[in-house]
């Protein structure tokens, strides 16, 4: 039971989803038309990203860019600062949720406990950046490649809802963190360089290569999901043992939910009424409570106005610490730090979060839907 509660508690989102598939099964009984609601290129992509992604972490790509960042920076507030940028533009090819989960723990051991407020300050800082850097390329987190399948974008469509709009983030971004005082530093990284596989490397990238064609509409999903499979099991096979499986259940079970729902007409004219026109504000409150992935997937089937929705639900990612799953990744990173300060952490995490979410979502209304 202690185990399961476990389970419940580290993949809550998932277990929500679950939840409301199998309740969604009162209105339409399991039947071969489930195959029809999920979405296979979002879910072949994203497979094939996590294990691309995860084979550069492997070789040691990521750890090596970070530390060289590290050693070259020349005071505490452009380490900071540069650790946040570096978190802002990663998160553009390599997810924010992979983005944190590699410079955090870089962040937490450079900077220590000895000042937790400038700590918490950058790990808050960093986590702005991936969730808003992500939105800027339709692969920078699972809800952009969902929608840019889903509204069976281009390349050039997509970036033109977004790259604006992106670099207004990338301002404010660098602006707040500007504010902050850092203060000094000691370096407490060893000085021992990571070393890199430049064949494991050379192998990754040309998976990760695969994925950029694919999102570009070179390769069908299909053939993109057969070449990375097989390079992974001739390759490396414990790759497949870093994908997060239960991303692409939750995908699943929100898929079936959606689909079930959809069917009745009822729930359709009420959806649709509620999102008409106000696509920005009711994807952007929608990812405070469920988080911005499951926002966009239930959302879309009701809207064909696509750049409200996914500037909605990019812009949702700040806010409540549940309105992104990077951001709850980078607060259990923080905490496994040592004498870890939960309250200040939320004190400044809200404060941050909020006030970006109010500016964003007013210049977004003003000036990009």
């Amino acid at each position: 039971m202690a185990k399961f509660k476990e389970f419940l508690k580290k993949e809550i989102v998932f277990s929500i989803a679950c939840l409301l598939a199998l309740a969604s099964m009162a209105l339409c009984p399991p039947s071969l038309d489930y195959i029809g609601y999920l979405d296979l290129t979002t879910l072949e992509l994203l497979f094939c990203l996590m294990c691309a992604v995860a084979g550069l972490r492997h070789a040691g790509v990521m750890d090596s860019l970070a530390k060289t960042l590290v050693a070259r920076a020349k005071s505490a507030k452009l380490l900071a600062l540069a650790l946040t940028a570096l978190c802002f533009f990663s998160a553009m090819l390599i997810t924010n949720d992979v983005a944190l989960i590699t410079f955090v723990p870089l962040t937490i051991a450079v900077f220590g406990s000895s000042d937790k407020r400038r700590l918490i300050v950058t790990v808050v800082m960093e986590t702005v950046a991936a969730n808003l850097g992500s939105m800027a390329t339709p692969i920078g987190n699972p809800q952009n490649l969902f929608l840019y399948s889903h509204y069976a974008l281009s390349a050039g469509e997509f970036f033109a809802m977004v790259l604006p709009f992106a670099a207004l983030c990338l301002v404010l971004t660098a602006a707040v963190s500007a504010i902050f005082k850092y203060g000094t530093v000691e370096k407490s990284e060893d000085g021992e360089k990571t070393a890199v596989n430049v064949r494991d490397t050379a192998v990754y990238a040309a998976m990760f290569f695969v994925c950029v064609l694919t999102v570009l509409k070179v390769l069908s999903s299909h053939i993109c999901f057969v070449i990375v499979l097989l390079a992974v099991l001739i390759y490396n096979r414990r790759i497949l043992l870093r994908v997060d499986y239960f991303l692409l259940l939750t995908f699943v079970c929100f898929f079936v939910f959606v689909g079930n729902i959809s069917s009745v007409a009822a729930v359709q004219r009420v959806v649709s009424n509620l999102l008409d026109g106000r696509e920005l504000i009711v994807g952007a409150l929608a990812s405070q409570v469920i988080s911005n992935v499951p926002a966009a997937v239930m959302l879309a089937p009701f809207t064909e106005k696509c750049r409200g929705l996914l500037l909605g639900v990019n812009i949702g990612g700040l806010g409540t610490p549940v309105a992104s799953l990077a951001s709850l990744i980078a607060y259990k990173q923080y905490c496994a730090c040592q004498d870890p300060d939960r309250g200040a952490f939320f004190k400044i995490f809200l404060l941050v979060n909020f006030a970006l979410l109010i500016i964003l979502l007013a210049a977004a209304c003003l000036f990009f839907v």
